[in-house]
């Protein structure tokens, strides 16, 4: 046990820092935005460049992983989404956003710093290949269903825009450059690598610390039903689908398993209010965010200990 908590308290010690630093105006709310508009533009981008470009193709690649994460998080988005409308009776819209929050990680806040821990390199190439699934195939599918619901313009439209906002993201930039490199076999002169190695190495720490900030201030709002929903789709049901799939496909490195799980395990992308905000729910989001958060230390340490046999 003290092993595992050896892996998780630090963790969420640095989310907890974040939370009281803004709690008592040591650092404010737009310092915070800006340190997480710092991490997803340089620091992130940075580590899966640096991860990716430094792994064999092959490697990085790894389609077995991509099969065993997209079908995992693909079916739980889609449970989700059919809860929600036949048993919760929410229209398209909402219920496209409340199946988003059970199928998508934060990979790059909360499971890539776990995992890292746990597992070392392995995490980078984990992170890497979340971000194809996430921001390729569960985010754009959701949005494009949520304003479906809303009828406000073709799908046509939602698709280019969300293909405009995906071609300027730094991550998506990141990810290709690096696998060109590592088609080519090439790596980064001396100076730019250095660069990006320091600001990968910023990575995890101010990831947490901007969770942890971004928490302060969101409440719970007595939506126990809703939030129980979620939680259980993300927390629960998410790694378990993962682990599934990887359990039906064969010869299965357990590193890149363990690493999925666990990237599954984590609560859901810190943006997660923001996308709620166009459909009306941003409140329910919030509370979301902050419940399933605060449950994943339990979660987590848990299965963590569950799944350490499997290395």
């Amino acid at each position: 046990m003290l092993q595992i908590l050896s892996i998780t308290l630090p963790i969420f010690i640095l989310i907890g820092l974040g939370f009281f630093a803004v709690r008592f105006e040591v650092i404010s709310r737009e310092q915070i935005r800006g340190l997480g508009s710092f991490v997803i533009t340089f620091a992130l981008p940075a580590l899966v460049l640096k991860a990716v470009s430094d792994s064999p193709f092959q490697e990085v690649m790894n389609w077995q992983y991509l099969l065993a994460y997209c079908a995992g998080s693909l079916i739980v988005y889609l449970l989700g989404l059919l809860f929600a409308l036949r048993v919760r009776r929410e229209p398209l819209d909402t219920g496209a956003i409340s199946a988003l929050g059970m199928a998508v990680s934060n990979s790059g806040f909360v499971g890539y710093p776990i995992v890292a821990m746990l597992l070392g390199p392995a995490a980078a190439i984990g992170l890497a290949l979340n971000m194809l699934v996430e921001h390729l195939l569960i985010i754009p599918l959701s949005l494009t269903l949520a304003e479906a619901g809303r009828q406000q313009g073709s799908t046509g439209k939602v698709l280019r825009e969300t293909a405009r906002r995906l071609a300027r993201t730094p991550l998506i930039i990141a990810m290709l450059v690096g696998l060109l490199l590592s088609l080519l076999e090439a790596r980064l002169p001396a100076i730019p690598g250095k660069v990006v190695d320091m600001l990968a190495s910023a990575s995890a720490p101010v990831a947490l610390f901007v969770i942890g900030g971004s928490l302060y201030g969101l409440k719970l709002h007595g939506l126990f039903a809703e939030l129980r929903m979620i939680a259980v789709g993300k927390l629960l049901l998410h790694p378990l689908a993962v682990f599934l799939l990887f359990s039906l496909l064969p010869d299965v490195d357990p590193v890149l398993m363990v690493a999925g799980v666990l990237f599954a395990s984590a609560p859901m992308l810190s943006v997660y209010p923001i996308f709620g905000q166009r459909f009306g729910v941003e409140g329910r989001c919030a509370a979301a965010l902050l419940f399933t958060t605060l449950m994943s230390f339990f979660s987590i340490s848990l299965l963590i200990g569950i799944m350490k046999p499997h290395l």
